[in-house]
């Protein structure tokens, strides 16, 4: 069999690979399939973490490995555990919140704990971007702390989350790495932590690199895995930033954009 025209094929959920319901199409389904039988691997590359992330791998066939929170963990689905994971120091979490204030006012937090069990736990003002995402109210930040964290999500009542991402990276400065990854998602990850260096890792495991590497996505926080990847395919509802440094611009994730590709690639 000749070799397939990329080994590896990198794709982010929200916005990219999953619909608006969080499903995958059967389209996008066979697809993936096809790409398979081709000899190409898929690998879920994912600001969601582990947690939020299996019961979309089991119900795509529960094996393979999968970055989850921004690059920050490396989830392995066949034997359900974290293969490598990094978490974000929690008094530098407290301190680059405070700085943040300090620039635009009252910012309401979330976290994503660690671990295959980790919760999300909101701050009492708080909304999820994803309703659907199970998550943990509590009465104040200081209980954000209580465990472990991968990362830190933020949400401002007044600002847009262009302009609330480039105030917080600015007042953060090296405190840590912050990204927007979907509507009403700017967050905070380890400082140098993106896509790519989780991606990284999970191709090295596979014996594939950059060159051997397809991916898709949608929003800011997919720039550096585009970055990395010989190819790097956005959706037509990504967000500017991404669509400027995509070398291809697919269908919505509604209009099974990934699938036209992979049909395309793969047959």
């Amino acid at each position: 069999m000749a070799a397939p025209a990329y080994a590896l094929i990198a794709t982010d959920l929200d916005g990219t690979l999953l619909r608006g319901d969080d499903t995958v199409s059967d389209r996008t389904r066979a697809a993936l399939a096809a790409a398979g039988r081709a000899g190409a691997r898929h690998i879920v590359v994912t600001g969601r973490p582990a947690p939020r992330v299996r019961p979309l791998l089991d119900d795509l066939g529960g094996a393979g490995l999968a970055v989850c929170a921004q690059g920050a963990q490396l989830y392995d689905a066949a034997s359900g555990r974290l293969l490598w994971s990094l978490t974000l120091d929690r008094e530098l979490a407290e301190q680059a919140l405070g700085k943040i204030e300090a620039e635009v006012g009252q910012v309401f937090a979330a976290v994503d704990q660690d671990g295959v069990d980790g919760l999300t736990l909101i701050e009492p003002q708080y909304l999820m971007p994803h309703p659907t995402l199970p998550a943990v109210r509590v009465g104040r930040r200081a209980d954000l702390w209580a465990e472990p964290i991968s990362k830190v999500l933020l949400r401002h009542p007044g600002l847009g989350d262009d302009e609330l991402a480039s105030v917080a990276r600015a007042a953060v400065g090296p405190l840590a790495s912050v990204t927007m990854s979907g509507p009403g998602t700017v967050e905070l990850q380890p400082r140098g932590v993106t896509k790519a260096t989780g991606l990284s890792l999970a191709a090295r495991s596979l014996d594939a690199g950059p060159g051997d590497t397809v991916a898709f996505g949608d929003m800011p926080n997919d720039v550096p895995m585009f970055g990395w990847a010989a190819r790097g395919v956005a959706m037509a509802n990504a967000h500017p930033e991404l669509r400027a440094v995509a070398d291809e611009v697919t269908a919505s994730n509604e209009e099974d954009g990934v699938a036209a590709v992979l049909e395309r690639l793969y047959g």
